[in-house]
């Protein structure tokens, strides 16, 4: 019996040991998790990019106007904001116009891409809102690039675009007291412009004031024409000198209220960077 029991134990064939499972399934999840944070990452990278890119055109108290660093972009400063009456004209310098007297009349700036070419002097009090002005022209201007205008000016809060005959650029951009004047609208420096600019309160006069329809004086459906022949001997100066003294504003400049919130009537609409603090006055004994 023993023997035999022996015989048994020591005539059995030896297998190989198993080794342990590869858990195959648990492995596959990982990866796939891997991979599709590496897409998430990868595919929010340019964004991320970009916003970091636009900061350094962001307005702030200690960096009010960042187009100082836009090349190209030419700056006026002291401009006058006298009212004129509807009729009259002014002598604007340079052409398309960025700033000056104007009339008490805004133009609709709420994303409105107009067709045909409007009066300048509604357009320059859009300007002192804090809106931005993108112009094109009909001669020299591509398609393309008026359709990718037109694609980041419709529906965009204080900003409006229209054709201006005799323009000699292809492309200008107008903020108060700034212009821009462009070959091409893939330019990197439209969106530098318009985050430095739009809604700049350090910049236009009165901006977050209203850039909505003004009833029974400024009609986007049908806005006063684009008036081509120069301005008469009895124009209005850049200075303001002969302007209406009865012109008045059409209305008063809204409260922009805090950082990161649209001014109430123009929504939706770029934040406002906070009003800088007042400098502590000097006492004297």
């Amino acid at each position: 019996m023993r023997a035999a029991k022996k015989k048994s134990r020591g005539g059995s064939a030896t297998g190989l040991k198993a080794g342990p499972s590869i858990p195959w399934l648990s492995i596959g999840a990982i990866v796939s998790v891997v991979v599709l944070i590496g897409v998430i990452a990868w595919s929010l990278a340019p964004s991320i990019r970009d916003e970091q890119a636009m900061e350094r055109w962001t307005p702030s108290v200690e960096d009010p106007d960042p187009s100082t660093r836009i090349d190209g972009v030419e700056i006026v400063e002291d401009l006058s904001n006298a009212h004129v009456l509807a009729g009259q004209r002014v002598a604007y310098e340079p052409m398309p116009p960025f700033g000056g007297p104007h009339d008490e009349a805004w133009a609709t700036c709420t994303g409105i891409v107009y067709d045909e070419p409007i009066r300048t002097e509604n357009a320059v009090h859009s300007l002192e809102h804090g809106a931005v002005w993108i112009t094109y022209s009909p001669d020299n201007a591509s398609a393309a690039d008026i359709a990718a205008l037109e694609s980041r000016v419709d529906g965009q809060a204080y900003m409006f675009m229209s054709p201006f005959p005799g323009q000699e650029s292809p492309i200008s951009l107008q903020a108060w007291g700034h212009q821009l004047k462009l070959d091409s609208a893939e330019d990197e420096r439209i969106n530098q412009f318009i985050g430095a600019l739009r809604l700049n309160q350090f910049n236009s006069p009165e901006p977050g004031a209203s850039c909505s329809n003004v009833p029974g004086y400024f009609d986007p459906e049908n806005p006063p024409p684009f008036d081509p022949a120069p301005p008469g001997p009895d124009a209005v100066a850049m200075d303001g000198a002969g302007a209406a003294p009865e012109a008045a504003e059409m209305g008063a400049p809204l409260d922009p209220g805090p950082v990161g919130e649209a001014p109430a009537g123009d929504d939706p609409a770029a934040g406002i960077p906070a009003e800088p603090a007042p400098a502590d006055e000097e006492t004297t004994e």
